[in-house]
């Protein structure tokens, strides 16, 4: 493939004090990868490199690519939260935003983030993927799926507390969630998806024994999607649908809370888990686990899954999805 046939994909190394900028810097080392795309990195040089010596990668891998500056101007402390980190973080977010709108950018893939870090430094949305959406003007629905291999999983809920979920329940919101994952899954496969829609209550209420959400909420919200004409079932039991979801029955799966289907969905293939911002203008991938602060700077992290959130994003872009719900 030639150079000028190959999508621009910004990278962001993640936060500087987790394994970020290694697992950054092992995708850009990865001559594989870097055959699907071309980086455009966006941050501080000396972030990248940092993460080069960490990872044992040349530095001619890092230093020979495109750079949007974005200056780090105090190294935070390695593996601990912290406010400067989490300022850098929206930096370089805000940076891949105006690349993405001038055109230097067809893509977005980043790096670990920490949320705590960004909440400490002035993060005023619920993540990162609400803080991009206002940065890009976009006010219609957006949700993260998560890949994990050929199964995808979404989520009603995500980064609430627990005790807020049941209140959170919605019909439309099962019905939105569903529609995103059916679009999104839809456009990548070449055909309808077969998802499977996760009750709220052990053993999906037991028609009410165990709590009325299932009856009163996500049955209905089934049927209205099945009149639609989606291939949907549901609500099922969380703890036995990701059996038959692993056996192949279901493309995608639909949960009502972030635990829910993150547990399942990184037992099934954390080495290769993506999370994608679905929904927004910008395609963005990530890898779908954190910062791991316990082995940041030890030269151990696995890139699997950043290189996972590589290839989804080329291939997104190759196809010329458009997956914005306006």
């Amino acid at each position: 493939m030639a150079l000028s046939d190959k999508p621009r994909i910004g990278v962001l190394a993640g936060d500087p004090s987790g394994i970020g900028p290694e697992v950054a810097a092992r995708l850009l080392a990865d001559a594989a990868a870097m055959q699907l795309a071309e980086p455009v990195l966006i941050g501080d040089a000396a972030v990248f490199e940092a993460g080069a010596k960490t990872a044992g990668v040349p530095l001619a891998f890092i230093t020979s690519r495109e750079l949007l500056p974005v200056p780090l101007p105090v190294a935070p402390p390695i593996a601990q939260v912290s406010a400067a980190a989490g300022a850098f973080t929206l930096a370089t977010l805000r940076a891949a935003v105006d690349a993405f709108e001038s055109g230097r950018i067809a893509a977005l893939v980043f790096a670990p983030l920490n949320k705590q870090a960004m909440k400490v430094a002035g993060l005023a949305e619920e993540d990162e993927m609400h803080y991009l959406a206002g940065r890009l003007g976009f006010h219609g629905l957006c949700s993260e799926i998560n890949a994990a291999d050929k199964l995808w999983t979404t989520r009603v809920t995500s980064h609430v507390p627990l005790r807020a979920v049941a209140d959170l329940i919605t019909a439309p919101g099962v019905c939105d969630a569903a529609r995103l994952l059916a679009r999104l899954m839809g456009d990548h496969l070449g055909r309808a998806p077969r998802l499977a829609v996760a009750g709220l209550n052990p053993h999906a209420g037991e028609g009410g024994l165990m709590g009325t959400e299932e009856v009163e909420i996500i049955g209905p919200a089934v049927r209205q999607l099945q009149a639609e004409g989606l291939d949907v079932t549901g609500p099922l039991p969380a703890d036995t649908l990701f059996i038959a979801a692993r056996r192949g029955d279901f493309d995608g799966v639909v949960t009502m809370y972030h635990d829910q289907g993150q547990i399942a969905t990184k037992l099934l293939g954390f080495e290769r888990g993506v999370t994608i911002h679905a929904g927004l203008p910008m395609i963005t991938t990530t890898p779908a686990h954190g910062t791991a602060f316990d082995i940041a700077g030890a030269g151990k992290a696995n890139p699997g899954p950043i290189l996972a959130a590589w290839s989804l994003a080329a291939c997104l872009v190759q196809r010329g999805l458009d997956h914005s719900c306006r």
